[in-house]
């Protein structure tokens, strides 16, 4: 298996975490990582930056579920908050869409896990690149990068 960043990081850390990789031919969306791996959709979880003017947010919410930035914005105490465009997540993350993860980011900014995640003993995420996800326990990665559990949907 590939080692990223993010393999990396949590073997320096010390946190436990099963590597997963597929064959992608183009991806499309967090449905082509569920199917290729054939995982329950609820423990796999995708990775969405945010700006408000020139503050950068990360969520981490259920690969299925779409993001009401209207929600998140006032529950994480933003006015507002919109998608960043797609060509700037490379030189803003390090990461390319469909590979990004809240581990491992240029910066870490202010970073945001979906409630469902809290109760569960491991999720899925991006191991930093297409292909590759790590299996981990939400509360290990939001110690990690400070993240915090909030309703985002």
């Amino acid at each position: 298996m590939l080692k990223t960043n993010v393999i990396r990081i949590l073997a320096q850390h010390k946190i436990a975490y099963e590597e997963l990789a597929y064959e992608v031919k183009e991806f499309k969306s967090g449905l082509d990582t569920v199917n290729a791996l054939n995982l329950d959709p609820n423990l796999v979880f995708k990775t969405i930056v945010c700006k408000n003017q020139n503050k950068y947010f990360v969520l981490v919410i259920p690969v299925l579920k779409e993001i009401d930035l209207k929600k998140a914005a006032k529950n994480i105490g933003q006015k507002s908050l919109e998608l960043i465009p797609t060509k700037e997540l490379l030189s803003l993350t390090g990461y390319e869409r469909g590979g990004c993860s809240p581990i491992g980011m240029k910066k870490l900014w202010p970073t945001f896990i979906a409630n469902e995640a809290l109760n569960l003993t491991h999720f899925y995420i991006s191991a930093g690149k297409i292909g590759y996800q790590v299996k981990v326990n939400p509360k290990d990665i939001a110690k990690l990068i400070n993240a915090k559990f909030i309703d985002l949907d």
